[in-house]
């Protein structure tokens, strides 16, 4: 028999830490290999993990609703393979600050919870010190989750139903609800200066503001903006496009698509192809900066940014984009998009991304400045698709007609981008799709 520890696996690039939404086995169960046991919760994705051991589960270190760092050792197995008690997993390893700060928080949770027949999770009691609720206090609140265990929403609705003490004096509190993402809870817990009286995030005291928690996806889809704005030297170059030419091709060829392929032709495909060559005749758009250190991607891999029903944005990758035609790209394209709305992709789905697009057209703007996905120095917005009166040249001089124009936003990090090879890009972008031949087949 051997002991094994399940760590928590890598689940995307840049993602440090996920949540655990939910466990399907209990302790005692038998679990088979690959096998369903948990499904984890990230900025970028929820995804069921299958287990990377066969035997018996013997502990479950970190519950529902707990944050664990990349690495950290999150369940215990019994296997009879003693062959599998070195498992490599794809992650880095917690900085020791971390693990000592994990011991604090065990420590007192110890000494809050001394005496207590039930179980309070990290996150509670780290709440419940911050709030000043002592252990005698904390027993009064009413749990809802497994076994009456009292979650975070239970300790956010106690503490902004409580009286604080403000200045020296009582005030009544107002209940305003907690939402909850659409799987788990949210676990952050926000900085509280202890040495001052902090009132809850969630008061209303003029009755006329509705104050919302953050969802988890929003709440780190935030931290990843500013820290990319942090991190970037972001500026933006704009093209305006003719593309009177690719509607009319659309146009003419949507319905034959739609019968043949059984998918729907969009214009989107269409740019995102013209985005793939323009990347091959400037390469040098196609890189990560790591340090003081220039990666070249050999591969060109698409990310595609999807807004969510719920108003939150994800970015699935299309892999080697350059490998697919119009019609592999479009159908590829729509798969992603789709379980994107639907919540069904996967972490790999999401991740070893090199450029993206966003297209901000579909919203009806016109143009946008899109915040870098990191670590990429590229990333397109595409406007919408207008009808406006334009000068164009005929044999019999210039003339003012009806075109079909678009704006292109183009952000990119002037620390490895320069101003001209980030104009020349975009403007290369805007060539290929003015130039669209009308005379091309499916």
């Amino acid at each position: 028999m051997a002991l094994i520890e399940f760590l928590m696996p890598k689940m995307g690039e840049s993602v440090m830490e996920g949540s655990i939404i939910k466990w399907f086995k209990s302790v005692g169960d038998t679990v088979e290999l690959d096998e369903t046991i948990l499904e984890i919760g990230t900025d970028k994705v929820d995804t069921e993990i299958p287990s990377p051991h066969q035997g018996k589960l013997m502990e479950i270190l970190v519950q529902e609703g707990e944050i664990a760092q990349i690495g950290q050792a999150i369940a215990k197995f019994e296997s009879e393979d003693n062959s599998t008690v070195e498992v490599k997993q794809d992650f880095q390893e917690p900085k020791k600050e971390v693990k000592e700060e994990e011991n604090t928080v065990v420590t007192t949770q110890t000494n809050l919870s001394e005496g207590n027949s039930g179980f309070y999770s990290p996150l509670v009691i780290n709440i419940a010190k911050k709030e000043g609720i002592d252990f005698e206090e904390l027993k009064s609140v009413n749990g809802s989750g497994k076994d009456n265990r009292v979650t975070k929403k239970d300790i956010l609705n106690y503490v902004a139903n409580r009286s604080v003490n403000l200045n020296n004096e009582k005030v009544a509190v107002p209940s305003t609800p907690q939402p909850t993402t659409a799987k788990g809870v949210n676990t952050d817990v926000p900085v509280v200066n202890e040495s001052l009286p902090v009132a809850p995030v969630t008061n209303s005291f003029s009755g006329d503001v509705e104050i919302q928690e953050m969802s988890r996806m929003r709440k780190i889809i935030s931290e990843r903006m500013l820290d990319s704005q942090r991190v970037s030297a972001t500026v933006s170059s704009f093209v305006e496009a003719d593309v009177t030419n690719l509607v009319f091709w659309r146009n003419r060829w949507k319905q034959h698509f739609k019968e043949k392929e059984q998918a729907v032709l969009t214009l989107t495909p269409i740019f995102i192809e013209a985005v793939i060559k323009a990347l091959k005749d400037y390469p040098m758009m196609n890189v990560s900066v790591v340090g003081d250190t220039i990666h070249v991607k050999k591969n060109i891999n698409i990310g595609l940014a999807v807004a969510l029903p719920d108003g939150n944005l994800v970015v699935p990758v299309i892999k080697n984009a350059d490998q697919y035609n119009l019609v592999g790209l479009t159908k590829k394209m729509n798969e992603l998009a789709k379980k994107a709305r639907h919540g069904k992709l996967e972490a790999h789905e999401m991740q070893d991304g090199t450029y993206t697009v966003s297209n901000v057209g579909s919203f009806g703007n016109v143009m946008g400045t899109p915040i870098l996905v990191q670590p990429q120095v590229g990333i397109l917005a595409l406007g919408a698709v207008t009808k406006k009166p334009a000068v164009i040249d005929t044999p019999q001089g210039d003339a003012i007609a009806v075109r079909h124009m678009m704006f292109l936003s183009h952000s990119y990090d002037h620390r490895v981008v320069d101003g001209s090879l980030g104009g020349m890009f975009v403007r290369r972008v805007a060539d290929y799709l003015e130039r669209y031949d009308l005379d091309r087949s499916l």
